[in-house]
């Protein structure tokens, strides 16, 4: 029996243990300011103190109704446009990123456990090792100067928009034979598509190669604070064959996870503002779990579409500001 189709004990003591970790999280967040200031964090601004906090939940709002059916994770969306956007310090806003993507996962996840669409067979060997190369990700990602942050951010954003627009992804990928790693793991399952009504039975492939890819994921996750959600759907369902939305799905606990290793390391260094931490997640959440429940019944096509035009256009305004072209 799989473990997706079959609710255990043990899964839902793992989620709900899984959830108060990141209650936890961001309850520390919220009481503790930061330690060592990583700048300043906005010039001098007309606008009442009230207004920022305020397009800050808004803007997350939106973006978590989007990001969770697209698979890419709150933080993909949230750090090139509030850091491209909004008068903040990159550093504050790759610490709170990591946080709104931690809130996103977190909030989805209960639906997408209970819907089938997420396995914990195969998230938590990859996650495993995503966590660890995060913190050295996270760690590299604040010593580096801001001006080079930015720049990279943006060509990585490109980039994404790159991938998203070549890659051909497969909404049930054909698997012949699972290797032997994901046979020794039990990484297979049944899921209910629940815009065609079929039980879908899927199973995955290359797996060592998708382990050694998520060590590369983890370390872009904590050094720029995105999540890397727009990593884990295609490596998931085109290299390992899992079907487009166990990828989306099993992507947000995979974040949930990764994200909440590196979150600490900016904590520790006092790269978490609560002034934008805390309308960011309040705004992410309550906007997943309207995502969450699109991802049952939307075309993937439309919020592709709407995820590339935000993307492309923050990407290159990360781009022109770190080389100084766009101020």
């Amino acid at each position: 029996m799989d473990d997706v189709a079959t609710r255990t004990p043990s899964t839902a003591a793992f989620l709900k243990q899984l959830q108060w970790a990141g209650m936890m999280l961001a309850i520390l967040v919220l009481l503790a300011g930061p330690v060592h200031a990583a700048g300043n964090v906005a010039p001098a601004s007309i606008l009442p103190w009230w207004f920022w906090p305020l397009a800050l939940f808004v803007t997350c709002f939106f973006i978590g109704i989007v990001a969770v059916p697209a698979g890419i994770g709150g933080g993909t969306l949230f750090v090139p446009i509030i850091g491209g956007f909004f008068p903040f310090h990159l550093d504050f806003v790759r610490g709170a990123g990591l946080l709104v993507a931690l809130a996103s996962a977190l909030a989805a996840g209960p639906l997408l456990l209970r819907g089938g669409l997420t396995s914990l067979r195969l998230a938590l060997p990859l996650a495993l090792l995503a966590c660890m190369s995060s913190i050295a990700g996270a760690l590299l990602g604040l010593a580096l100067p801001v001006p080079v942050i930015q720049t990279a951010l943006g060509l990585i954003v490109l980039g994404i928009v790159a991938l998203m627009l070549a890659a051909k992804k497969s909404e049930f990928p054909y698997v012949a034979q699972p290797d032997r790693l994901s046979s020794a793991l039990g990484i297979h399952g049944v899921f209910i598509d629940g815009a065609s009504g079929r039980s879908i039975d899927w199973q995955v492939h290359r797996t060592p190669l998708g382990l050694v890819l998520f060590l590369g994921i983890g370390v872009m996750a904590g050094m720029f604070g995105i999540g890397a959600g727009w990593a884990n759907v295609p490596a998931l369902n085109l290299l390992m064959g899992a079907p487009l939305k166990v990828s989306a799905g099993t992507s947000g606990l995979v974040l949930s996870l990764v994200d909440s290793s590196a979150a600490w390391v900016y904590l520790n260094r006092g790269a978490v503002l609560p002034m934008i931490a805390v309308p960011s997640v309040v705004g992410m959440m309550l906007g997943a779990r309207i995502g969450a429940r699109l991802l049952h019944v939307l075309k993937g096509s439309v919020i592709r579409k709407m995820v590339i035009t935000l993307l492309l256009f923050a990407g290159i305004r990360a781009l022109f500001k770190g080389l100084g072209l766009w101020v």
